[in-house]
């Protein structure tokens, strides 16, 4: 398997610049993520396991773990762009591969090719017990970016 990219962001402040953002989705406050990693192409978000949102089995609702998943894909565009443009999913496909059981789960979202409209993001969501973890969604999503407009934020 080849190494992993490195990337170079057009912003030396993007890690202050994606937390600062991060913490402005009530979205994500509402469901207890925070994101605990930002490094130029990739972003870690975590969440922990909690009764409110369940499905009836008890796992962690897909929607949930999707809305995780999309914030840590964006955020991971998010730290490549200029500090003035924002970015949006246009598109994201999701693909559960084992019930969400755990004490906590880790979204991990990884650019695999960036762009000046269009980057190509990779998601991974883990759930973790006993400080094991096993994989239960995979994600592959597109985000345009977004500038000149008052109603994005950067």
């Amino acid at each position: 398997m080849p190494d992993a990219p490195v990337f170079q962001p057009a912003d030396p402040g993007f890690e202050a610049r994606v937390r600062a953002s991060f913490a402005r989705q009530t979205a994500m406050t509402t469901i207890g993520a925070t994101m605990v990693r930002a490094e130029p192409g990739e972003v870690e978000v975590q969440l922990p396991w909690a009764a409110h949102l369940t499905q009836q089995h008890g796992f962690l609702h897909g929607g949930i773990i999707g809305a995780a998943l999309d914030s840590a894909c964006g955020y991971a565009g998010s730290t490549l762009m200029p500090a003035e443009v924002g970015v949006l999913s246009i598109e994201y496909k999701i693909n559960f591969v084992a019930p969400a059981r755990g004490q906590r789960f880790r979204m991990v979202g990884t650019v695999v090719k960036p762009g000046r409209t269009i980057t190509v993001v990779e998601g991974r969501a883990f759930a973790v017990e006993d400080g094991r973890e096993k994989l239960v969604a995979t994600m592959s999503t597109t985000l345009m970016v977004v500038a000149g407009r008052d109603d994005v934020k950067h």
